[in-house]
């Protein structure tokens, strides 16, 4: 099929292998987004037939739109290292009429994974993932972007996510997300009182355990509601801390 697949890598000579032949199921073209990798993702990925462009990082979207106009097809597959397409996803990409489709994007749900343990709590997690670059694209705000389209078909079809080896890997993660949305959030104007953590800690710890069912999945989903709410929680504290160290701009 006429797809360009479009990985952004930085060390993932442990993933790039598996998603580079996930994505050769219904992509002619592998295109790779590296980083500055100091491992062996760039040997690997070449050796499989990737093209390979290394770029220091520019941001989640900024990175996933830079390959874009090198792509040699209309149609991207945008998929991250630690990411593979299921059976029933690349079977449903198969059956697209991507010449006379009336949608500019497709979107997957996304099965993420601790380890070997699915987490149903973050499931569906729709993803806009399969788009035409000449109607839709990419926002190359910081953060995680996402694709901008109003003109998405959601697809039955899965996404397979192995983010994190296990909770310890989880937990180191999620102090990185922290800081870094944390960070973007205040830049971006975000201010916090002396109740926002505490308020978005529970909401969070509510939302996750209770509205989305967490308490009922077992002990990954109170685990992840712990550690999401905990997530909440510290990214307003960070906030506050900012506001406190820079009083000109604090509120």
């Amino acid at each position: 099929m006429k797809i360009t697949a479009n990985i952004i890598t930085l060390n993932e000579e442990k993933n790039i292998e598996d998603v580079i032949k996930s994505v050769q199921e219904v992509c002619d073209e592998v295109l790779v987004i590296d980083s500055l990798s100091s491992d062996k993702t760039c040997e690997i990925a070449e050796s499989l037939g990737a093209k390979v462009v290394k770029q220091e990082y520019l941001g989640d979207g900024g990175q996933k739109a830079f390959g874009v106009p090198l792509a040699k097809n209309d149609w991207i597959l945008s998929i991250d290292a630690d990411e593979r397409l299921d059976a029933n996803a690349i079977e449903a990409i198969k059956n697209l009429d991507l010449d006379a489709t009336s949608y500019e994007a497709f979107s997957f749900a996304r099965k993420t994974f601790v380890g070997k343990n699915f987490i149903k709590l973050w499931y569906p997690d729709r993803v806009t993932r399969l788009y035409n670059r000449q109607k839709c694209g990419y926002s190359t705000v910081g953060g995680h972007a996402k694709v901008e389209s109003k003109n998405i078909k959601a697809l039955d079809a899965d996404m397979l996510h192995y983010s994190y080896d296990d909770y310890s890997h989880m937990i180191k993660t999620t102090h990185k997300f922290i800081t870094r949305g944390a960070r973007i959030s205040y830049e971006d104007g975000k201010r916090a009182s002396s109740f926002d953590p505490f308020l978005h800690g529970i909401g969070a710890l509510f939302k996750a355990l209770v509205l989305k069912g967490g308490m009922f999945h077992g002990v990954d989903g109170w685990n992840v509601a712990v550690i999401s709410a905990f997530s909440s929680y510290m990214k307003y504290a960070l906030i506050l801390e900012m506001q406190k160290n820079n009083p000109k701009t604090g509120k």
